[in-house]
């Protein structure tokens, strides 16, 4: 994540973007999308959760041992993010984000733990977007409150803690690779030695002098997660990473984003595709701005009594159409048949 201001939705359906104050350390021209979570929109200071978070099974693990393979990065970690594992990195409660008249995200109670990889499942529309940009900070919202690693969202101080990579490619195209790390380095204050690090994290040896705009797509996209990296973030938010991917590219992804879960970052990745959610630790179900469900994989199936997570998400949408569950285990269905 570099220094640069994200743009801040209003909530009225637009968004503003904030350009980046540091020209003179870095390239002449703007990348498409900028980096850097804007200022709290939220002033009072966070209180401590008043109700309980549905979320992942409580169970966690006492810790990952830090990893030494290809693609893991050696970083020091805040010790707010070693010290609790057990406590969420991120705790949404009852976030409320409306454009004009109509809800976006309605009274939305989640969290999101560190050392793991939750997945944010829902269709296009589902609000997935607009909940990740909530938490980086570059959301404005009706009600409710986000707090990231303790600390209200989009406060100054989570800058340098949070990596945002976004749907589309945040570099500058017209400079190198190395230029497009050097400055995002520079502007975040991580030490150059960094950089040769993350450039063998995401599969980029070899590439570093070559212009951003002459690479591929799914190329360009481990660009972009590169410079997220660079400054060693606790938190990771990644918003659709897989699409437009091949399956070899996808399938390094996601191997470098639980190397990044076991060495303690707290991993959000979005998806609207559910063969990914098999990958997550923790799984979001989010539908028309709310939220379905919400545990492991195997909770979630076993809850929908499904196979896969396809079915699984089918069959828990049919249950809230069909209305909430009697004290029995019936549904309202169910009940008017008697």
């Amino acid at each position: 994540m570099g220094a640069h201001d994200a743009a801040t939705d209003d909530g009225s359906g637009g968004s503003e973007e904030h350009r980046p104050t540091h020209r003179a350390a870095g390239p002449a021209r703007e990348p498409s999308t900028t980096w850097t979570a804007a200022a709290s929109v939220q002033e009072p200071a966070p209180e401590p959760m008043s109700r309980p978070v549905p979320g992942p099974s409580p169970e966690r693990p006492e810790g990952h041992a830090r990893g030494r393979g290809p693609g893991v990065l050696h970083d020091e970690l805040h010790p707010a993010v070693v010290g609790g594992r057990d406590r969420p990195a991120i705790e949404v409660d009852g976030l409320t984000v409306v454009r004009g008249r109509v809800p976006v995200l309605s009274d939305l109670t989640c969290a999101m733990f560190p050392g793991r990889v939750t997945g944010l499942l829902g269709p296009s529309g589902a609000g997935k977007t607009t909940l990740m940009r909530a938490i980086v900070g570059t959301q404005k919202f009706a009600g409710g409150r986000v707090t990231v690693l303790g600390e209200t969202a989009g406060s100054a101080s989570l800058r340098r803690r949070i990596g945002y990579v976004t749907q589309a490619p945040s570099i500058y195209r017209d400079v190198s690779v190395l230029d497009n790390l050097r400055y995002f380095a520079r502007v975040i204050g991580a030490p150059t030695s960094r950089i040769s690090e993350v450039v063998a994290a995401v599969g980029l040896e070899g590439y570093e002098r070559r212009l951003a705009g002459s690479l591929s797509g799914g190329q360009t996209s481990r660009v972009s997660l590169a410079c997220a990296l660079v400054g060693s973030p606790d938190v990771l938010v990644l918003d659709e990473p897989t699409v437009g991917q091949d399956p070899v590219l996808r399938e390094e992804l996601w191997d470098r984003l639980r190397a990044r879960a076991a060495g303690g970052a707290c991993v959000l990745v979005s998806s609207h595709v559910m063969d990914e959610a098999e990958r997550c630790d923790d799984i979001l179900l989010l539908r028309d701005g709310a939220l379905l469900a919400a545990g492991t994989p195997h909770e979630i199936r076993s809850r929908a009594g499904a196979e896969n997570l396809d079915a699984a998400f089918l069959a828990l949408i049919r249950e809230e159409s069909d209305g909430a569950r009697a004290p029995d285990g019936s549904r309202s269905d169910e009940r008017g048949a008697r």
